[in-house]
């Protein structure tokens, strides 16, 4: 069996530069195995001389220890110092590494200076890991958020600029006009939807009209044995009055909060609805106090006027209530049983018919056929407010609405074709249905409609 041949010892320790003598396999300080040192290549000196220590470069190089100390001397591994071309610039991409002055020793490496544990074989002239890692730089896009967020927070008050829907653009100035296209912007009141409980409501500026002067309040409550009772008030301002979108709305809220608190102080539903309109009247009247200054460009302009409908349905009972041609009509579940309408019109047609004088097809095809003669307003008649109170002896659903609705259904025969079969269960969405049956009908008015189920009632109640 052949043997490798054996290399001279060197005269010192590679590792930790003690002295050794001939024949030795490891050092006696260190332990390290001298066998697998390689011959020393032949000496092809190739540094300038120079001043003491420094190199033909002008690297500082590092101090040798001081004799006697004790402590072996720590090598110097060609990493130790940047690399130079044989101009003395230096190389791309090189740097001092951690053994170098400029560098902190790395941690945990051998007490003396091996970059291989003799044991394992394990480098330890590796980086030092960071106590401390970094974290990502946060998304500029969730940063920006972020910084709104918190600005809107600081800022109760402030609003951001509204832009154009038209042209996605330009900002919208105080008078509702686009700055840069000119496009009049929708307002609030131009489509509302509104669900109280079991009750519904969907008003819509239509198609022709420039605003929407129609107006709805819709709640529900209980009554003072626990009874519950749903509400609804639909308001259609006189367009040929001052501010009848005001009108409208003034009445509305008036007669709602009038409502539901009657109607929990145990008073009658019906003499609730009375007393309802009343309060919608003095709400309306109100909006005429106003400075003498306000009359100036147009002292001639009529007081704010609207028509006012409402209906009530508690236990067994249906109340209606109304001032105007705003109406009221009863759909049954079965569509077998016959349908009605509630309300008489306060207009020049329905006086017509009421005299004898023509019938209902010729008065309603007459143009003075929607002049009402009945309006809640400073410069009314005589408020006169029209109440009834039905017992429905079935289930069903109960529409109010303004004309915008009934001109496209107006018999009772009609408007029961258009209300959705399932509108006692799903008010909301029969409401949109049937101000879309408007809206496709030519949209030439406001459209406003609120339905109220009206539950099956217990056995013996009357008929409606």
């Amino acid at each position: 069996m052949s043997q490798m041949p054996q290399q001279a010892a060197p005269a010192k320790c590679p590792s930790c530069a003690e002295p050794l003598e001939s024949g030795d396999l490891f050092c006696g300080a260190c332990g390290y195995d001298l066998s697998a040192v390689p011959a020393a290549p032949p000496d092809h000196p190739t540094l300038t001389m120079g001043a003491p220590g420094v190199g033909p470069s002008g690297v500082q190089w590092p101090p040798p220890e001081p004799e006697g100390s004790g402590t072996p001397a720590a090598p110097h591994l060609p990493t130790d110092l940047a690399g130079t071309d044989s101009g003395g610039k230096p190389l791309p991409g090189s740097t001092p590494a951690h053994g170098s002055p400029d560098s902190p020793s790395p941690h945990g490496s051998p007490a003396h200076g091996s970059p291989v544990s003799p044991a394992s074989g394990v480098r330890f002239d590796r980086p030092p890991e960071p106590e401390d890692y970094p974290l990502q730089a946060p998304d500029p896009r969730v940063a920006a958020s972020a910084s709104s967020a918190e600005s809107a927070e600081n800022s109760e008050t402030a609003e951001l600029p509204k832009v154009c829907v038209a042209c996605r653009a330009g900002r919208v100035d105080d008078d509702g006009y686009c700055e840069n296209c000119g496009h009049a912007q929708p307002r609030e009141r131009d489509h509302m939807e509104q669900e109280a409980g079991p009750v519904a409501a969907v008003s819509d500026r239509g198609l022709r009209h420039h605003r929407n002067e129609d107006a709805f309040a819709v709640g529900h409550t209980a009554l003072p044995d626990g009874t519950p009772a749903s509400v609804a008030v639909v308001c259609d301002g006189v367009s040929s009055a001052t501010r009848p979108d005001e009108a409208s709305m003034a009445a509305s809220r008036a007669a709602i909060e009038s409502l539901l608190a009657a109607l929990e102080q145990g008073t009658h539903p019906q003499q609730a609805m009375h007393d309802a309109i009343v309060a919608a009247s003095q709400a309306v009247n109100a909006l005429t106090e106003e400075p003498p200054s306000a009359r100036e460009h147009a002292p001639h302009q009529n007081a704010p006027a609207c028509t006012i409908v409402g209906s009530v349905v508690a236990a067994d009972l249906l109340v209606v209530g109304w001032v105007g041609d705003s109406r009221v009509y009863w759909v049954p579940v079965d569509r077998s049983a016959p349908s009605a309408r509630l309300t008489e019109d306060d207009s020049w047609a329905a006086q017509m018919v009421a005299a004898g004088l023509m019938s209902e097809a010729e008065a309603y095809a007459d143009e003075r056929a929607h002049a009402i003669t009945g309006w809640l307003g400073a410069d009314a008649y005589e408020l006169e407010p029209h109440t009834a109170s039905f017992k429905p002896d079935r289930a069903g659903v109960v529409v109010v609405c303004t004309d915008g609705l009934w001109n496209y259904a107006e018999t009772a025969e009609e408007m029961s074709e258009v209300v959705p079969a399932d509108a006692a269960q799903r008010p909301l969405h029969a409401a949109r249905v049937l101000v879309g049956h408007a809206l496709d009908g030519g949209g030439h008015d406001n459209v406003t409609v609120a339905l109220l189920p009206f539950p099956e009632p217990p056995q013996g109640a009357g008929s409606a």
